[in-house]
């Protein structure tokens, strides 16, 4: 009988910040997977508030807060299904908040399997408490002063005023 071999995922965002959300659906991975790779993506295109390496440092600071063993946090600035391919994964996790976002996820996983078809895609339905936040609201509303600290750990409350009040 041939020994089962560890099942590794990767959950790939931006992380511009990291929401309760986006940790809520790292902790529910860490069910499906037995190693997660949190990828922060360079993705310039959005502009992000935060650097890479700052970004990389509040997932690693998030992650250690849930007591993740089996997770790690790198960052890629190249093509998701050539890191994964790289990093030996055979998932990626996805999140879905909203029926908004299954036609974008839906489309993306389609094409990532037209280029490797031996990744599986799976989605995570976002838990009732944070089907509402994304990372551009908590930045909205930070920046314009509003209480974030439901939608965000307290060290990304922190890092965010500290950026807002630069």
């Amino acid at each position: 009988m041939a020994a089962i071999q560890p099942r590794t995922g990767v959950y790939p965002g931006t992380f511009d910040p990291a929401t309760n959300g986006h940790m809520d659906i790292i902790s529910r991975a860490t069910r499906v997977v037995d190693n997660l790779i949190v990828a922060v993506a360079v993705n310039a295109g959005k502009d992000p508030l935060f650097t890479l390496d700052e970004r990389v440092d509040m997932v690693k600071k998030d992650v250690t807060a849930l007591g993740g063993q089996n997770i790690t946090v790198r960052p890629f600035d190249n093509l998701l299904m050539d890191f994964v391919g790289d990093a030996g994964a055979q998932v990626i996790i996805r999140g879905l908040r909203a029926v908004s976002d299954f036609e974008y996820e839906f489309q993306m996983a389609g094409m990532n399997s037209r280029l490797n078809p031996d990744i599986e895609t799976v989605f995570l339905m976002a838990s009732d408490r944070h089907q509402f936040i994304s990372s551009r609201f908590v930045k909205e509303i930070g920046g314009l002063g509003g209480d974030i600290r439901h939608f965000v750990s307290p060290a990304v409350a922190e890092r965010l005023k500290g950026k807002f009040a630069e």
